[in-house]
């Protein structure tokens, strides 16, 4: 019978080595990373348990290649190796003494649980803050049109009603003024030497003045109450309070009756040149919007085109203005009969640019406190992006000025499908 097992014997030594080499290099492995570990979690502490665990396997690494150079009859090292044994069997005492080791692969466990349960909780909670963030400013902004709308409706009311009856009796007035200065007139031509004392009357009155200022008076009136019904016109156009549905209306109307709202701030004031406007107006169709939160953007962001252009000029000469005029530029274009786009370009001071990254975030305001919400900007995103399907963006070059483009649909559909058979 043959023997098999001689060879299985011969080379049993060297397998034996190899798995002592292997051993060795894997808690050598596991040493080395809890190590890692340790270090670069530092600033965290450092548990005395962790340590003894890495140290573990460092000697329990230690002792299997001492057992492979014995085996390899290198030296005789069992002296050096019953010590490695030694120091793993300190060690592993040391670290049983720890009551934190019963239970630390559990207490490890719980804690990778807890990350993750607490990642995804983090992840909830900033997707819940967004949306009460979002869920503020529609509160926010409907309380804002509410209001803002009821006020400049009320006032508008409130002042048109005595505007109308002085503007529908104006004409009245005229005729009997008229009639008055005729009988004067005729009196004068039948009695052009009436008694002393209406002589005496007629130079303290300066009656001939009399008769050429009063039609001058009365047509003064007539243009001031024109230009009064006009401005409230613009108020409720502007507040559109019963306009709040998605309707069909002209932008260019919108835009002049926020500018006459704004008329105060760009007329010409004491050491302070008046603010130009400059139109240029495209043949623009009807646009279905939200007619009175749309006002409210351009509002916003010509008020803050005004707010540049004043701050700028704080810091410059009335001539220096003069000779450099402060302006703001309104263009209106019509963009491949789809959509239509509002310019509103001002000659200020622009925005830095770590502003401009902001510029559109809730609550975010470069202007001192008390003097901005910061909501304006946001809000108007909002209305452009969401409420009407559109993009609203801000360029700007410090010291040169800011523009900001404003692109709408035209529609749902209705004028789209007109421009496009009229083309």
């Amino acid at each position: 019978m043959l023997n098999h097992s001689a060879p299985l014997t011969s080379y049993l030594p060297w397998l034996m080595t190899g798995e002592n080499l292997l051993i060795s290099g894997c808690y050598m492995a596991i040493g080395i990373t809890i190590a890692k570990g340790i270090w670069r979690n530092r600033a965290a502490g450092i548990s005395p348990v962790i340590v003894a665990v890495s140290a573990i396997f460092f000697s329990c690494s230690l002792g299997h290649g001492l057992h492979v150079l014995e085996m390899m009859q290198w030296s005789d090292l069992l002296l050096w190796q019953t010590a490695a044994d030694l120091i793993t069997v300190l060690v592993a005492v040391r670290f049983l003494s720890f009551y934190e080791s019963f239970d630390v692969l559990a207490q490890i466990s719980q804690i990778v649980a807890s990350k993750v349960q607490l990642e995804s909780q983090n992840e909830e909670l900033q997707q819940v803050i967004a949306q009460l963030k979002h869920t503020q400013i529609q509160l926010v902004q409907a309380e804002k049109m509410s209001s803002l709308g009821q006020l400049v409706a009320g006032i508008a009311h409130e002042v048109n009603n005595p505007i109308n009856f002085i503007y529908g009796n104006l004409s009245h007035v005229k005729d009997h003024v008229n009639d008055l200065m005729s009988v004067v007139t005729l009196y004068q031509k039948h009695y052009p030497t009436p008694a002393k004392e209406i002589q005496i009357k007629i130079a303290d009155v300066d009656l001939e003045f009399v008769q050429t200022d009063l039609y001058k008076v009365l047509d003064s009136m007539q243009t001031g109450t024109h230009r009064i019904r006009q401005v409230v016109l613009s108020l409720r156009n502007f507040s559109r309070i019963d306009e709040s549905e998605f309707k069909a209306v002209d932008i260019h109307e919108g835009i002049e009756s926020t500018l006459l709202i704004l008329q105060h701030r760009l007329k010409e004031k004491p050491q302070l040149p008046a603010i130009q406007i400059i139109r240029d107006y495209g043949d623009l169709p009807l646009i279905e919007c939200y007619p009175s939160q749309l006002n409210q953007v351009l509002m916003n962001i010509l008020t803050n085109a005004v707010n540049a252009l004043e701050e700028f000029n704080a810091d410059r000469t009335y001539e220096a203005i003069v000779e450099q005029p402060s302006w703001i530029k309104i263009q209106t274009a019509l963009i491949d009969h789809h959509s239509i786009q509002i310019s509103i370009a001002d000659n200020g001071l622009g925005i830095p640019e770590p502003i401009k990254q902001q510029i559109f975030n809730p609550f975010f305001t470069p202007q001192p406190s008390g003097m901005g919400t910061g909501m304006g900007m946001s809000i108007s995103y909002q209305i452009i992006t969401e409420k009407h399907q559109g993009k609203l963006e801000c360029f700007s070059t410090p010291g040169k000025g800011t523009e900001f483009i404003i692109q709408i649909p035209i529609g749902r559909g209705r004028f789209s499908e007109l421009l496009k058979r009229e083309a």
